[in-house]
């Protein structure tokens, strides 16, 4: 949410061009259209509408309702000019692959942008694996992209996994470093690069148990490996030694992200729920009061 005091009268489609610098013209519309312009403790959809000296202007970015549907269950939770926050299902990939450049995040976002601006682009920030859900972050310019990127290690992101069996101590930090072989499997090596991840036992189970995974570096299929090399792989990853699927995919999820925005400066914080189909495998939880 930004809060703005107007000095002079214009419109509010006026008001808005120079209070949000670098807004284009389709993105204002894009508020108004949603309600998310308000004058004077009231939610403002013409851009013609007068605004007086004095008048208070509240824009809410981030409730900016999220598209109905997005090809490939993509979901936006979050957009401003500046970036854009989805829930990416598992199965979809991040970006292109030798053998795939449509069914991509990427791409949907891409023309998702698009309809809303033709000459829009959209960044990478980061990847979630293709069998991993959750939040994913993309910018909107290659500046906000680079911004991200250089702050990417004050980022705060968690993520939930369900793996076979339960680890003997309830948190503990892996540090092992790892490789990847020319078939693309990687593998923890002593000669590897530095991985380090945090975890801890929220649900133990005898046969599944709910491990909550706080990343340090994020090298490629870090928590999938370290949590194999613990003994106790992500249920559903035959390609590091699940010996069941119980869900019928990848039981990772991206649960929370939370970051400073590369602009506005304020922190953004954004929580995902575990998808139903692994909540079932483990039951309604029992936080503690």
């Amino acid at each position: 949410m930004h809060r703005y005091q107007a000095k002079a009268a214009s419109t509010l489609e006026e008001f808005l061009s120079s209070a949000l610098a670098g807004a284009r013209g389709t993105r204002i519309k894009q508020l108004l259209r949603f309600r998310s312009v308000v004058v004077n403790g009231v939610a403002i959809t013409r851009g013609s509408h007068p605004v007086k000296p004095g008048d208070e202007i509240v824009v809410h970015f981030e409730k900016r309702p999220a598209p109905e549907s997005l090809p490939h269950g993509l979901k936006v939770i979050f957009e401003d000019e500046h970036v854009l926050v989805v829930e990416k299902p598992p199965g979809l990939l991040t970006m292109a692959s030798e053998t795939e450049n449509q069914r991509t995040a990427y791409a949907v976002l891409t023309e998702y942008a698009r309809g809303q601006d033709p000459e829009a682009r959209v960044f990478i920030v980061h990847r979630l694996d293709q069998g991993t859900s959750g939040l994913l972050v993309f910018a909107r310019s290659e500046a906000v992209k680079r911004a991200l990127q250089n702050g990417w290690r004050e980022v705060d992101k968690n993520y939930l996994a369900i793996v076979e069996g339960t680890p003997s101590q309830a948190e503990g930090t892996i540090r092992r470093p790892l490789k990847e072989n020319r078939g693309l499997e990687v593998y923890e090596a002593d000669d590897g690069v530095p991985a380090i991840t945090h975890y801890k036992v929220l649900k133990p189970g005898k046969k599944y148990s709910l491990v909550e995974i706080i990343l340090e570096t994020g090298r490629k299929n870090q928590i999938r490996v370290h949590l194999a090399g613990l003994g106790h792989p992500v249920a559903g990853d035959r390609k590091y030694g699940a010996r069941t699927d119980p869900a019928r995919r990848l039981a990772l999820h991206a649960a929370t992200l939370s970051f400073v925005h590369p602009v506005r400066g304020e922190r953004l914080q954004f929580s995902s729920p575990l998808p139903s189909r692994l909540q079932a495998i483990i039951g309604p939880r029992k936080d503690k009061k």
